[in-house]
């Protein structure tokens, strides 16, 4: 049904598979569980705001949804459509040091707003990153969104303890890795995300540490309609639980000042049903 759906939008524009693939997807959610989870992921963290302010979120965040995937789905005219978009912040000439001193780095984003795009435009600039991804069970599927991501950097590493060996060697070789540590980890470190504690993977910081990488926190939010891309300031290096909490709350502010370009669906702090 996927690629049918994605045969009959092609001929569209890029914008106009996005309004309609945002719109089914907005669809989708709220006819199944994934509404309930967004809404009570909104009442945690922001329990004092109306119930129709919330279903505002939830719907929009939907429709981003389906916009970014888009951008995977397509993502050769999406690469194509963000050729000119110019990077911004102090983190690039970060990212362009540790480069030309042979050095690997560690972006960190999160899903938000168009996350693909931080991909594409380092390997526009000569910073070509890889990532980590996992491996989709639905085997109709799962060849869709790797040939997606693949156009974003290489190399793509399937998460696994093979995986994690995988992408030592590349960060050691002074390759660049992009990773998303905002969904929730069984073994992660419970670090406030949203003034709400949630388990948080110490990965990214615990790499930088270790081999010594400026740990860069990357953003790709849609502001007034315009797609921005934003490298800020590394992270210093103290501990990975400091570091973690500093990269959480500077997702959590981007969150704040836009809420429904955040991935709310996710279950990022396991709640339990009532």
């Amino acid at each position: 049904m996927l690629r049918l759906l994605l045969l009959l939008v092609a001929p569209l524009s890029l914008d106009r598979r996005r309004k309609v693939l945002g719109f089914v997807t907005e669809w989708l959610v709220c006819l199944t569980p994934l509404h309930r989870r967004a809404d009570r992921n909104l009442a945690l963290v922001w329990p004092d705001r109306p119930a129709e302010d919330r279903t505002a979120i939830v719907h929009a965040a939907a429709r981003n949804a389906g916009r970014s995937l888009t951008g995977i789905w397509f993502n050769a005219d999406f690469a194509r459509e963000v050729a000119d978009l110019r990077p911004e912040g102090p983190g690039l000439d970060v990212l362009r040091t540790a480069r030309a001193e042979g050095r690997g780095a560690i972006i960190v984003s999160g899903h938000f707003g168009q996350w693909e795009a931080i991909r594409h435009v380092m390997k526009r600039e000569g910073l070509e990153a890889g990532a980590i991804y996992r491996p989709n069970n639905n085997p109709y599927y799962e060849p869709i969104f790797r040939a997606g991501i693949d156009l974003g950097g290489q190399p793509i590493i399937p998460k696994g303890r093979n995986g994690y060996r995988q992408m030592i060697k590349h960060i050691r070789s002074g390759g660049f890795m992009a990773l998303l540590p905002d969904q929730h980890i069984g073994d992660g470190a419970p670090l406030p995300f949203l003034d709400h504690d949630a388990k948080t993977s110490l990965a990214a910081a615990d790499l930088a540490l270790r081999y010594d990488l400026p740990l860069v926190p990357a953003f790709a939010p849609e502001v007034d309609g315009q797609l921005h891309v934003i490298f800020e300031d590394p992270i210093p290096h103290t501990n990975a639980e400091t570091m973690m909490q500093v990269f959480n709350d500077r997702l959590s502010s981007w969150v704040t000042r836009h809420p429904s370009q955040w991935h709310w669906l996710h279950r990022r702090w396991k709640i339990k049903r009532s």
